[in-house]
């Protein structure tokens, strides 16, 4: 398979490159994302794209919205992708791996929610007792199962730079209560009905990144991609035990990589080894190939 580290699309106009996604216009309502192979780790882009990471996403992304539909509305606007461009060049540079959707006012917030204690929020607890600023019980081990899921925005950084957790309080002054509220209650719920789902499947799901945006009317929708192992840390279940970190279906194995390479996680990142590459391909096809079983 051959990785599309950027599209290249003249029929529809350029918008954006973000992290993963190319986003480009289709008309007043609706943009094309197109979910590249490109791998962003510690909010840096990696010069070498996964095969068929896009596809995986895209294919992912687009179970769970019909999933969880019923929590909230998402920005899906029916509209076949391969629609809105002219040649069959393009249709085939975005096969598998674009949505159309409709053109909505991003949430400036990332809804992160963790259920289980690691990474970042491990770090914390073992110097302060606490998971960006809140407070848990003593004694927890290195990923454990938190009390109950807890919800840890943090800002939108731009490309090259690092999202910062902000608190609650701040997130309702740049949302205001009602949508703070609405926000953090619909992450929450995505979350829970999630992993209960991905359980079935022999897959915990230990913490997640939701993104939000909103219509001319105020109507509140859940965007951007959902629940794949770019957003989100998959363990098999079968290999969990508390007090230790379990391998993960998700791009933990290329981040605990650059970890033990002594990257100081400034750009520009390492060259990645294609065969750290390709095993980070085998652990997003099996997460897939588990979750839609």
């Amino acid at each position: 398979m051959t990785a599309l580290h950027e599209s290249s699309l003249s029929s529809v106009a350029l918008l954006h490159r973000g992290k993963v996604r190319d986003i480009y216009a289709v008309d007043a309502q609706h943009l094309l994302i197109v979910q590249t192979d490109r791998l962003s780790a510690f909010d840096v882009i990696l010069p070498d794209p996964v095969p068929g990471k896009g596809q995986i996403l895209t294919t992912l992304s687009n179970f769970w919205f019909d999933k969880l539909a019923h929590v909230i509305p998402n920005h899906l606007s029916g509209i076949a992708p391969e629609e809105v461009v002219k040649t069959a060049a393009e249709r085939e540079q975005i096969k598998g791996r674009a949505f159309v959707v409709k053109r909505l006012k991003p949430l400036p917030v990332e809804a992160i929610v963790r259920g289980y204690l690691v990474g970042s929020g491990w770090k914390e607890y073992k110097k302060s007792g606490s998971v960006c600023g809140i407070k848990l019980p003593a004694g927890l081990q290195e990923a454990q199962q938190l009390p109950e899921p807890l919800f840890t925005p943090s800002t939108k950084a731009v490309a090259g730079e690092h999202d910062e957790n902000i608190s609650f309080d701040e997130v309702v002054k740049l949302l205001g209560e009602t949508r703070a509220n609405a926000v953090r209650a619909s992450s929450l719920a995505l979350y829970s009905q999630a992993a209960q789902f991905a359980a079935t499947k022999g897959i915990i799901i230990a913490d997640t990144k939701f993104e939000f945006g909103e219509d001319s009317t105020g109507k509140m929708y859940l965007i951007d991609e959902a629940l794949t192992p770019d957003s989100s840390r998959f363990w098999p279940a079968e290999n969990y035990k508390a007090g230790s970190n379990p391998p993960s279906f998700d791009k933990q194995f290329v981040r605990d990589w650059l970890e033990a390479s002594g990257w100081n996680k400034q750009p520009p990142a390492p060259q990645v080894p294609a065969d750290i590459l390709q095993k980070t391909a085998d652990k997003y096809q099996e997460a897939l190939r588990r979750l839609m079983n």
